[in-house]
């Protein structure tokens, strides 16, 4: 049950990466939304992912927790920031976009709260506890092979 699990929290982690890559294109390629600075670090953080996540899961790499987390993690805090950048006054003296598109912009606003940063950080988080599960799924078979070998009973010379 665990390898399923596992298998499954990579493939989960896959589509969110691809889902996220194709709607962060749609919207600039077919929506003509001009992304600004912080969209920008936040492509630059989930496009790897889709590639990274895709080999991982062809070679069957058990460290790909490891490569993947950082990005993620570096991705749910530039979202995050970006958010409260467009959504409150937290932020208001950033500089973080001085030319080009203001990093307040909201292309969309969905309900109230679902700008495209937004979407981004749900797309990051899921990503990231994906790869925690992932993580402590293997810590969980490894603790239960330590224990099997630990309670069979050693092999006898012949």
């Amino acid at each position: 049950m665990n390898l399923d699990t596992r298998r499954t929290s990579l493939y989960i982690a896959l589509i969110v990466a691809w889902t996220a890559t194709l709607g962060s294109l749609y919207f600039s390629e077919i929506r003509h939304f001009i992304p600004c600075t912080l969209c920008w670090y936040q492509r630059i953080l989930m496009y790897p992912l889709s590639i990274i996540l895709l080999v991982g899961i062809i070679r069957r790499d058990q460290g790909i927790a490891y490569y993947v987390l950082p990005f993620s993690s570096v991705g749910i805090l530039v979202s995050s920031y970006h958010f409260l950048h467009q959504k409150t006054d937290l932020f208001s003296n950033s500089t973080a976009c001085t030319s080009g598109v203001p990093c307040t912009s909201t292309w969309i606003n969905w309900f109230g709260i679902i700008t495209i940063p937004f979407l981004a950080l749900i797309a990051f988080l899921i990503i990231t506890l994906m790869m925690i599960l992932f993580l402590s799924q293997g810590q969980e078979e490894d603790e239960a092979v330590e224990t099997e070998e630990l309670s069979s009973p050693p092999l006898e010379a012949k």
